[in-house]
């Protein structure tokens, strides 16, 4: 028996000893909502979340006490995958989108488009990208939180010493800035890794896909015409030395925001997240954006962030409703905002923008982004795209046999669900 099955039987076990002490707020006075994330405790983000959104909520809500537990990012998913043998979920969790598919087949979430009845309406206003992540099965087991995606990010003087008017806006447009920068000691892209969030967005916007819609496949997809040609590009790119070696795991060459500060590297894909960074440890460098670079499929980036979902261990999951709801609100996603976390909601508009300009072009891109696959076996999947993808960048095998390889690999994974 695998270990996955084993972890479901603890969990079913232990959720339906939990369901049998239902909290009556009615008799037991406020009721407790914990809920668990992975907010850093000195970070900006924990402080609002605790001084602003949850008071503001509590005051709305004088019958609901909330009790927020902050773990370390990285420990968080196996605390909850502990917790699920163990029957110790919190009510909510701030889920890292792609473990929500997991938590799904084990059976610890409510589907919450079942269990709240205006489930619609909420996740109508939400970006489709990041809605997305929450599916499995044809059921929704959570909604949007915050939510992010990587756009191209550049500086107008890398731009201005290439001989460049813009940034690339195609891939044909990044060939020529690659042949522009031949000979000079500036790569024409930089990106920190060959995993999913590195490469889908090329995959996509050739055209090409990891999975079948159905979520079944990889074989026919990953290693389409469309698929091998974006990872040609990336190839090409390395061949002509426009590549860093940090495209193969990270390491050996300069990080992507110090080489674009430095002017090392004329472009790289990233998040929301690296402007404070910039204006911390780079001041005076001014950072430029514009959409992933389009391709015959477009311009497509992959989306990134959280989701709110409830747990049936959840002992008044009213209660709990009560606080996703407000999590979703204008006035929380907004606070959050002031503090880094972009918000799920498509319709704020200049109300977000207003609090920081940059978000203006995530927003645009994540009108295309699309989320990885949510699928149980996805960190598995994920790992073998980057082993094969890292193999042709080191040139000992083509895209096409790389793609193949790794197709194959990835449906023997999908075929043990």
């Amino acid at each position: 028996m695998t270990g996955t099955k084993v972890l479901a039987m603890l969990a079913a076990t232990a959720l339906a000893t939990a369901g049998c002490s239902s909290a009556d707020p009615a008799s037991s006075g406020p009721v407790t909502v914990t809920y668990w994330h992975g907010y850093n405790e000195t970070g900006e983000e924990l402080q609002t979340l605790r001084d602003v959104v949850i008071p503001a909520f509590e005051k709305a809500h004088p019958n609901i006490k909330v009790k927020q537990v902050p773990f370390p990012d990285e420990a968080l998913r196996q605390k909850v995958l502990g917790a699920a043998a163990g029957g110790e979920l919190p009510c909510l969790l701030r889920s890292d989108i792609v473990w929500v598919p997991e938590l799904a087949k084990l059976g610890v979430l409510e589907p919450l488009d079942a269990k709240l009845k205006d489930f619609d309406a909420l996740a109508k206003r939400t970006f489709p990208g990041p809605l997305e992540t929450n599916k499995y099965r044809d059921k929704y087991y959570g909604l949007p939180l915050d939510t992010n995606t990587r756009v191209l990010m550049y500086t107008p003087a890398a731009l201005k010493a290439a001989g460049l008017e813009k940034a690339p806006e195609t891939f044909e447009d990044v060939r020529a800035a690659a042949a522009k920068l031949k000979g000079s000691p500036v790569k024409a892209f930089a990106d920190g890794g060959t995993d999913g969030w590195n490469l889908l967005p090329w995959i996509w916007s050739a055209g090409g896909n990891l999975l079948n819609p159905e979520l079944t496949k990889a074989s026919g997809h990953l290693d389409s015409p469309a698929s091998v040609a974006a990872v040609q590009l990336l190839v090409d790119l390395r061949n002509e030395g426009q590549l860093p070696d940090i495209m193969l795991g990270g390491t050996g060459g300069t990080p992507t925001d110090e080489g674009i500060a430095k002017g090392e590297y004329l472009s790289t894909l990233d998040g929301p997240w690296t402007f404070p960074i910039y204006e911390k440890q780079f001041p005076g460098v001014t950072v430029a954006t514009s959409k992933m670079p389009a391709g015959p499929g477009g311009s497509v980036s992959v989306v990134g962030g959280e989701d709110i979902v409830m747990t049936k261990s959840c002992p008044d999951k009213e209660a709990g409703g009560e606080f996703i709801r407000y999590l979703l609100s204008d006035e929380a996603q907004l606070e959050m905002a002031k503090v880094g976390q972009m918000p799920v909601l498509a319709d704020l508009g200049a109300r977000l923008t207003s609090i920081k300009p940059y978000y203006g072009i995530f927003v645009e891109q994540l009108k295309t982004a699309r989320p990885r696959p949510p699928v149980p076996q996805y960190k598995k999947i994920e790992s073998l795209l980057s082993q094969h993808v890292s193999e042709a960048l080191k040139g000992t095998v083509s895209p096409k046999q790389a793609l193949t390889d790794a197709a194959r690999a990835i449906d023997a994974v999908l075929a043990q669900d």
